[in-house]
Formats: C-alpha cells, sequence, structure tokens
C-alpha cells in the first residue's frame, strides 16, 4: 500500500493540475438553505472539465509519471467520469489511453470517452470483471495502470476540492459532506480538511445499495461489494485500501441514503439551481435530510460536494 499523501503533495499536486483543470465555484441557494436548516454552499464539480471532480486526480496521476512510464499509454477500469478524466488528461499528455467501462456505464459517458479519443473494453457490472480486463489490456498494450482510486497522486489531486472550498468560503465551515465510491474523494477531503481546516467535520455518504464503506467503518475491516445495485453509478465500486486506511484513521462518519432519497434531491436540486447533477452527487443532498445527519446541521456553515454532473436526464421525469 501506498504511503498517505502528505500536505507537500498536496500542495505539488495543485500547482501541477493548474493548467488543465478549473477552479470551480461555491454556490449557495436560499430555497435550499430553507430545506436544509442551515448556510449551504454546493462545490460545483460539475461545472468541472469533463462534469466532475475526476479530472483533477487523473491529471495529477498522469502528469506525475515518468516518460519510461507513460510511453506506452495508461489504462484504468471506470464506470464513466475516471474514464473520461483519463481519457483526457492522457490526450493532454499525448498518450495512449486504454479504458475497461461496465457494459451498463451511461450512453453519455461513453460517448464522452469516445470523444476524448480513448480505446474502451467493456466487461461485465462487478469489481472482478473490471480488474481481469485491466489485467487483458495491460498485457496486450504495456499501459502503466492508473487506478481511479487507490492510488495517491488520485487522491492528492482529489484534495484540491476541499482545499479549495477552505479558500473559497466567506466563513469557517462547520461540516463538509463527501460522496463516497472507491474513496478517492472522500480520502482527498479527508486529508485536505485535516491539514487546511482541522475544525472542520467531514461526513461521507454512499447508497444503501453499495454500502461497503459503511460497513467498513462498522467493522473495522474493509469490506469488498461484490453485487452493488443503486443508481448512483458512480459509487459502484469497493473503497480501496490506501483510502480505507484514511478513513480509519480520521475516523469519519458515513452515513447510507436510499436512491429513492437521492432521486428526490436530485430533483429538488434541479429544479431550484437549474444545474444539471448526477445521481452519486446528491447521495450528499439525502444525506443533510438524514435523521442522523440533519440535526447536525442545523444554524450551521456547511459544505456538500457536488461531485459530477454526467446525468442522463432522462431521470427528470421519473416518478
Amino acid at each position: 500500500m501506498c504511503a498517505i499523501p502528505t500536505i507537500d503533495d498536496i500542495l505539488s499536486a495543485r500547482e501541477r493540475i493548474q493548467p488543465w483543470v478549473h477552479v470551480t465555484p461555491l454556490v449557495s441557494n436560499t430555497s435550499l438553505n430553507r430545506r436544509y436548516g442551515c448556510t449551504v454552499h454546493f462545490k460545483m464539480e460539475n461545472l468541472q472539465r469533463v462534469g466532475a471532480f475526476k479530472a483533477r486526480g487523473a491529471h495529477n496521476a498522469v502528469f506525475s509519471l515518468s516518460e519510461e512510464q507513460i510511453k506506452q499509454g495508461v489504462c484504468t477500469h471506470s464506470s464513466g467520469n475516471h474514464a473520461q478524466a483519463l481519457a483526457l488528461a492522457a490526450r493532454n499528455r499525448g498518450v495512449a489511453a486504454y479504458i475497461v467501462m461496465p457494459r451498463t456505464a451511461p450512453k453519455v459517458k461513453v460517448a464522452a470517452v469516445q470523444e476524448y479519443g480513448a480505446n474502451i473494453t467493456f466487461c461485465e457490472p462487478n469489481l472482478d470483471a473490471r480488474e481481469e480486463a485491466v489485467a487483458r489490456v495491460v498485457s496486450k498494450s504495456g499501459a502503466t495502470v492508473v487506478h481511479p482510486y487507490d492510488n495517491a497522486d488520485i487522491i492528492a489531486g482529489q484534495a484540491s476540492v476541499a482545499a479549495e472550498v477552505f479558500e473559497q468560503a466567506d466563513n469557517p465551515v462547520d461540516t463538509l459532506l463527501c460522496p463516497v465510491g472507491g474513496g478517492g474523494l472522500l480520502g482527498g477531503t479527508l486529508l485536505a480538511s485535516k491539514y487546511f481546516s482541522p475544525s472542520t467535520t467531514v461526513i461521507a455518504a454512499e447508497p444503501s445499495g453499495a454500502n461497503d464503506a459503511w460497513k467498513g467503518m462498522q467493522t473495522g475491516r474493509r469490506v469488498e461489494s461484490h453485487n452493488p445495485n443503486t443508481i448512483c453509478d458512480g459509487l459502484l465500486t469497493t473503497v480501496g485500501e490506501l483510502n480505507f486506511a484514511i478513513m480509519q484513521q480520521e475516523q469519519v462518519t458515513v452515513v447510507t441514503v436510499s436512491d429513492a432519497d437521492v432521486l428526490e434531491e436530485l430533483q429538488s436540486f434541479w429544479q431550484r439551481t437549474k444545474s444539471i447533477i448526477e445521481p452519486s452527487s446528491a447521495v450528499v443532498l439525502a444525506a443533510m435530510r438524514h435523521p442522523d445527519v440533519a440535526p447536525l446541521l442545523q444554524g450551521r456553515h456547511v459544505c456538500a460536494i457536488i461531485s459530477g454532473g454526467n446525468a442522463d436526464i432522462a431521470l427528470a421525469s421519473q416518478p
């Protein structure tokens, strides 16, 4: 297992990715403040390059590789957002990208990966199939694997999201809510909070149909998720070993929310902000109404990380 990124790693990552990513806005909405009972700002990573925070970690990882490591290109597995991010980062560095995607990946994400010029291999929608497909692709291409979340350079890049939040916020952030799938964003958020805003409490949110992070924190052991079932396609993966170590070190609270609650908050956010976000982002919105979380937020300064916006707009019409 790689070493946990240091404050210097995060500062270096921010400098390295600066030419390639956006500093996304921190926005508020009066109607949503009333809905959640607190002053809440949303970190709009749906407005990031490739429509998700993944652009940060992918560019840090790709531009950290030596010429020897990257000469045969890069390879990863992803349901969509990291796939797009790695494809773009590889194009920006002028190397090939090989992407393994589940056959159930949203068409909008597949189309974006194709547009960035990556080579796509489809597989069954489970972790074992993803890893087996990556091994086959690497054996043929010689590409260097850039893991979508269990990678110190990825985590350091994702930490730039929270680091920006602490610089942009007008008031100290009492609570920061973050989605968790593989845990790259959560690991980076926990580290950024520790280094730059230690008074901030981080709460992680995940769908109940893919609740390996919650189970892991309950049992004290990393739990693998083999057959997740949720509309949050970006949160289907098992928490990485390095990310889980960070979660345990920081003793983060993880809450789970139903797909029905996610969909309700997704539609509410679309209606009130006129901004398109994806279900994986809306877990943090549902978490703010969770009975264990809502009382802790009342009257506080809160930030929710909106992790991406690559959504199927047909979701807006679902009951």
